[in-house]
């Protein structure tokens, strides 16, 4: 994800904007064209940034990163040695990586200046939002970029990502190569891990968009006001120019009250209180419709074709940013109309001639599990059955308000495995149980257990009768397994797939 060429950037400019000591006493000549933070990703002419990591430090491989056709390293004092071992012009700065945007926007001359950047963040909905959002930019006559966890896209190129938002290196990277791909407009998913780490330094945004805050990463957070309090600095004047808040959350509203800079409220809800509003919101299994009313009493008809009204939510949210972005309000309805799903969100796998639906979804938050329940009851006519587990080495405190969530609002609740990684797929059971446990037993779902994932999927298959929904939680896109430091091939969509031609097949020769 860089471009093919680049204006070579001399490391004594970078030395200079830096105030960097030299390593030694050669002076730091180089002609830098990348950067990068991995020795095993080296290109000839890049920059090697070496990080202090939690196992080793990355100027160890220093060497490496020559061999690779690194011309210079930039580390701290700590990696000194062993930089300076190579016998490249070195850099020393005391925290390499609070300088990581700013140094990889400049060897790759500023990229993300030159690209209208809009910017998502909250718990749920970013990814079906950032999709909506390039929609309408193309719609717009943008040609558009897309960074997020499904996918990212330069014009018409295609990557697949291995961070919600990638590391600041590889950032400036991809927002160059946009800009060699003739990208006008860009919007990106930012995550929490991106703000406190600092791997969106040097981007600015238009426009920054919440959609809310529920439960998560407090494996990474020590707690979650600081989780919320991250995700505000995304409405900052340093890294933003102007957002929008989903009013009919409550974290959304305490946004308003620590942003410093202009806001613009929607409710999906219809809240009088919101600049933007959704009437007249009408429900259904193929999508929704509903009446976009703003500011001066303009208004358009809207429609989105992913079910729920989470997804009315992230539509609104979606054409408001647009417009706040400068993009026409009936182009915006328009473009983010014309979306016909997202991979692994809220995704039919069940043909139409099904007796029964079945998802797939990436809801893998209590709140959005529950959202997602709550939106496919509305169109159940029988029962609804949900197959989920909760990943490993991650979040512990999710794991019962999952379960409970589960055993509260569907009529059949399979757990089973997600990405158990390194831990005991039982104790992660054990603990979603204990949340299910919870509701009251006159109230409660029938819970089964079902460690192994594919036989969860065969066994909601099998049992589903007519009228029937099956939602299958928490992996989505995700083509992979986790397992005892293994990546099993596994996609929920295929599975489900697989297990329906199976019921086919059995029931054909019954």
């Amino acid at each position: 994800m860089r471009p093919t060429t680049s204006q070579p950037r001399p490391l004594t400019g970078l030395a200079t904007m830096l105030d960097a000591d030299s390593g030694t006493s050669r002076s730091p000549h180089a002609a830098l064209t990348g950067v990068t933070i991995d020795s095993r990703a080296v290109r000839r002419g890049d920059l090697y940034v070496a990080l202090p990591g939690n196992h080793a430090h990355g100027a160890e491989y220093a060497a490496q990163a020559m061999a690779g056709g690194a011309v210079a390293v930039l580390t701290d004092r700590a990696g000194r040695d062993a930089a300076v071992a190579t016998g490249l012009p070195v850099l020393i700065v005391p925290d390499p990586r609070a300088l990581l945007g700013q140094i990889s926007s400049w060897v790759y001359g500023q990229p993300a200046h030159d690209i209208q950047v809009i910017g998502i963040t909250g718990t749920s909905g970013k990814s079906t939002s950032t999709f909506m959002v390039e929609a309408g930019l193309r719609a717009a006559g943008h040609t558009a970029g897309l960074v997020g966890g499904v996918e990212i896209r330069a014009g018409e190129l295609r990557f697949q990502p291995t961070l919600t938002t990638p590391e600041a290196s590889e950032l400036h990277g991809l927002f160059a190569l946009m800009r060699e791909q003739g990208v006008t407009a860009a919007v990106m998913e930012v995550s929490s891990h991106a703000l406190a780490l600092g791997r969106v330094e040097g981007v600015y945004y238009d426009v920054a968009l919440f959609t809310n805050l529920s439960q998560d990463h407090l494996d990474f957070h020590k707690d979650f006001e600081e989780y919320f309090l991250t995700k505000a600095k995304l409405f900052q004047p340093e890294l933003s120019r102007a957002g929008v808040t989903n009013l009919d959350d409550r974290h959304g509203r305490e946004l308003l009250g620590v942003a410093k800079v202009p806001m613009t409220t929607f409710s999906a809800l219809g809240d009088p209180e919101a600049e933007w509003r959704a009437l007249d919101v009408r429900l259904g299994a193929d999508g929704s419709a509903f009446r976009v009313v703003g500011p001066g009493g303009v208004e358009a008809d809207a429609r989105v074709a992913l079910p729920g009204p989470f997804n009315v939510a992230n539509a609104l949210g979606a054409v408001v940013a647009l417009v706040e972005a400068g993009v026409p309000l009936q182009t915006a309805v328009h473009g983010v109309g014309s979306l016909t799903g997202v991979p692994g969100r809220m995704q039919r796998v069940t043909a139409a001639e099904e007796e029964f639906q079945a998802v797939v979804d990436y809801s893998h938050k209590p709140g959005a599990v529950e959202s997602v329940l709550n939106s496919l009851r509305a169109v159940t006519e029988r029962r609804l059955t949900v197959v989920l587990g909760c990943g490993g080495d991650r979040d512990k405190g999710k794991r019962p308000l999952m379960g409970e969530a589960a055993a509260r609002l569907a009529d059949v609740a399979i757990f089973t495995s997600d990405n158990p990684r390194t831990e005991d797929p039982l104790a992660i059971l054990a603990a979603m149980m204990e949340g299910a446990l919870r509701v009251p037993q006159h109230d409660r779902a029938h819970v089964i257990i079902e460690p192994d994932r594919a036989a969860a999927i065969g066994l909601a298959v099998d049992r589903a009768e007519r009228g029937d929904v099956i939602v299958v939680a928490g992996k989505g896109h995700e083509q992979g397994q986790y397992v005892a430091g293994e990546v099993i091939p596994f996609d929920d969509r295929e599975v489900v797939a697989e297990a329906i031609n199976a019921r086919k097949e059995s029931r054909k020769h019954a």
